[in-house]
């Protein structure tokens, strides 16, 4: 096969006027955000990520929670049989691995987070469709529409040695899921409406529900547990705060 040959049959896998190109957005978004998390200090310090480890961080940060989520479904996942996923995820991993030392930690902190609520809600939506679609019950397919954004960062921050940000005090990122997935499932199987203005409706919702969290610092209640079991409750720092002129990043 000639170079002009693979071009063309690479453009062949990127669909106009289907979920491909928002799909392959957010997978582009999801992996950038995993390697800058992977080199930002309280992650990388003491690993040494080398080259290879921060692009296959980057790639579960990508894909991992579409293969996870596909996985369940007994489906050959869609992030393998088209290469645009991995050929993405790689050059998110690599622009990552550029620009991290450069202000790349201050900018996945502030501006960059609006990308990440993005890509939240819009990969809930798609799993809870995929979930209704292969005949799962509700709260099944809402399970699935929460495995798809949330996977991946699981996978990263098992690999560094990290509480998973799924079981930890933060601002609704499993909240948010849940909530776009309730909200298609709604529209979609009790309203009677299509996919399209289905998963738009419920990206909306979770898309403003996320990025209100992080910008007025809602986060998720914790148990009433005794103080000395709980131990120190570290403040953290609003979406608002962060996008100060003056903010710098803090790690421990």
């Amino acid at each position: 096969m000639d170079l002009q040959s693979y071009l063309a049959y690479l453009v062949s896998f990127i669909t106009v006027g289907s979920f491909v190109i928002i799909d392959l957005i957010a997978a582009t978004t999801n992996a950038l955000n995993g390697a800058l998390l992977a080199q930002r200090p309280d992650y990388y310090k003491g690993k040494q990520w080398s080259i290879v480890g921060i692009i296959l961080l980057a790639i579960f940060g990508g894909i991992g929670g579409g293969v996870s989520r596909d996985v369940l479904l007994n489906k050959i996942p869609g992030a393998l049989t088209n290469p645009w996923y991995l050929i993405l995820c790689v050059a998110a991993g690599i622009v990552g691995m550029l620009i991290s030392f450069k202000g790349g930690q201050k900018f996945r902190e502030t501006f960059y987070q609006f990308m990440t609520c993005f890509s939240l809600p819009w990969y809930a939506a798609i799993g809870v469709a995929a979930g209704l679609a292969a005949g799962l019950p509700d709260i099944a397919a809402i399970f699935i529409g929460v495995v798809g954004p949330t996977a991946g960062r699981f996978l990263i921050d098992i690999t560094a040695g990290k509480s998973a940000k799924q079981f930890v005090r933060g601002e609704w990122f499993v909240g948010t899921a849940v909530l776009t997935s309730i909200v298609y499932l709604v529209c979609f199987k009790y309203f009677g409406m299509t996919q399209w203005p289905a998963t738009l409706i419920a990206f909306a919702v979770g898309f403003f529900f996320r990025l209100a969290a992080i910008w007025f610092l809602w986060e998720e209640p914790l148990p009433h547990v005794p103080d000395q079991v709980k131990g120190e409750v570290k403040p953290r720092t609003s979406l608002r705060e962060k996008m100060r002129p003056d903010w710098e990043p803090e790690y421990d």
